[in-house]
């Protein structure tokens, strides 16, 4: 019955296309949609079916990807087909990555194309450009607070620079991973220039409310991410006089993905980057996509049920492109955005081990491998079709993402050997000899030689 509901709503969307699309070739598209349409309209529908509108949101989705298949290029649209037939193509043990700051290794696109037989010579055979988006100078927040999601900041040359990269990129094949920013944007965006204006649809792209009432509800179980820099997850705007849910920073404002429009604007989005020639996309901060109250507005279900959506909607526009999942949490939620109840990846194929990540640099600084040889037993096992990327570092903090209980299982004290590896990094710990619990795996002292700040 159900099934027999979305077939007649599939005949209904593509009647209600728009009429220009349907005069292109769409042979390919058709056939995608309708194997993935059942999985779209249920998971459309789980989200946003209580609304009026569901069903014009369903067509406008539908017109997305039928516009971004049209402007796909021919030789992606021949990548993506061999893609399909060999679909476990990513899962080689031969791929090495690299990700770099552009301005530092190579100063612009142009001067990265000009490095690529100097990668090639490294075995490098997959680069993740950090972020080129367009954003305000002074408050990017490294390239995440993005100021216009179509544009690539013109101090690293422009999109036409970049499309030359990536069929360069392709003719060596280099694997292009580029970042797509989906939780929140800069305050300097457009739509948050709109919603300053007081347009009430592009205040709808956010949290805005009139008073604290609404955010202090939030703020008894939200924890704070950047506590130090960035205290409270709310910001009152002065040009409107209400208050914007800023997770990360003050001028990063969260986008409210329980709005479909929202959610259409993200599939365009990493379509659009998909289309300039990017392999693998990597959805930064997954983790907060859905925000609830009472709650501590991570690791939500709706956040993986929209992950899933976003994975069906690329399967059918651009189905050779990989999602990353950006979600630096506990490993037991980290296996989720491979996908949940599913035994092949649903939502992202390619997570970061940040625990093996993290267990290398424990290795480092206690001349050991006892938690790392634990921690790697106790990873969980990740789906088919879905793959680790285990790294060295990131741009982001080492961070110390192992569970107590193994750290425990090795017979260190946990917050004791956590301060140790603080103190190790930053240098505070003395030098003159090697601290006393990791000499002996016999008895392991509480305590160390460290030296204050």
């Amino acid at each position: 019955m159900y099934e027999q509901q979305s077939h007649s709503l599939l005949n209904r969307t593509l009647d209600q296309m728009e009429p220009a699309l349907r005069q292109h070739d769409l042979r390919y598209f058709y056939t995608r949609l309708g194997a993935n349409f059942y999985a779209i309209y249920n998971l459309f529908n789980r989200l946003y079916g209580e609304r009026k509108d569901f069903e014009a949101q369903l067509v406008a989705l539908v017109n997305v990807l039928a516009r971004q298949y049209i402007e796909r290029e021919a030789e992606l649209k021949r990548r993506d087909i061999a893609r399909e037939a060999d679909y476990n193509w990513f899962l080689s043990q031969q791929w090495v990555g690299m990700a770099l700051y552009l301005d530092g290794f190579a100063g612009d696109l142009q001067g990265l194309s000009g490095r690529l037989p100097y990668l090639q010579e490294l075995g490098v055979n997959l680069v993740h450009i950090l972020p080129i988006m367009e954003c305000p100078p002074g408050a990017s927040d490294g390239g995440y607070a993005v100021k216009n999601f179509r544009n690539v900041d013109e101090r690293a040359g422009t999109l036409q620079d970049l499309r030359e990269l990536a069929a360069k990129m392709r003719g060596r094949d280099i694997l292009l991973t580029l970042d797509v920013v989906l939780n929140h944007t800069s305050d300097e965006h457009e739509w948050a220039r709109k919603a300053r204006a007081g347009a009430a649809e592009y205040q709808d792209y956010y949290y805005i409310f009139n008073n604290r009432d609404v955010p202090d509800m939030f703020e008894e179980t939200m924890p704070e991410v950047f506590p130090e820099t960035s205290s409270g997850n709310f910001t009152f705007d002065e040009d409107m006089q209400k208050w914007v849910m800023t997770v990360f920073n003050s001028y990063q404002w969260d986008l409210n993905c329980s709005n479909p429009a929202v959610f259409i604007e993200m599939v365009d989005i990493i379509l659009f980057w998909a289309n300039q020639g990017a392999d693998i996309v990597r959805l930064d901060a997954v983790a907060f996509l859905w925000k609830k109250i009472g709650t501590t507005c991570q690791n939500e279900r709706e956040a993986h049920l929209i992950l899933q959506l976003l994975k069906d909607c690329c399967q059918v526009t651009a189905p050779g492109v990989l999602f990353i999942a950006e979600a630096i949490v506990a490993p037991v939620e980290i296996t989720k955005y491979f996908g949940e109840d599913a035994v092949i990846a649903k939502e992202c194929e390619i997570a970061y081990n940040a625990t093996f990540m993290a267990l290398l640099w424990d290795a480092i600084a206690t001349k050991n491998a006892l938690l790392l040889n634990q921690g790697i037993r106790s990873l969980p096992e990740k789906l088919d079709h879905a793959t680790w990327l285990n790294y060295i570092r990131c741009h982001d903090d080492i961070g110390l993402g192992f569970d107590d209980s193994d750290i425990a299982a090795v017979n260190y004290e946990p917050l004791a050997h956590r301060r140790f590896l603080v103190d190790y990094y930053t240098g505070q710990l003395a030098a003159t000899r090697k601290p006393a619990m990791y000499e002996s795996p016999v008895a392991w002292p509480l305590w160390w030689d460290w030296r204050p700040p």
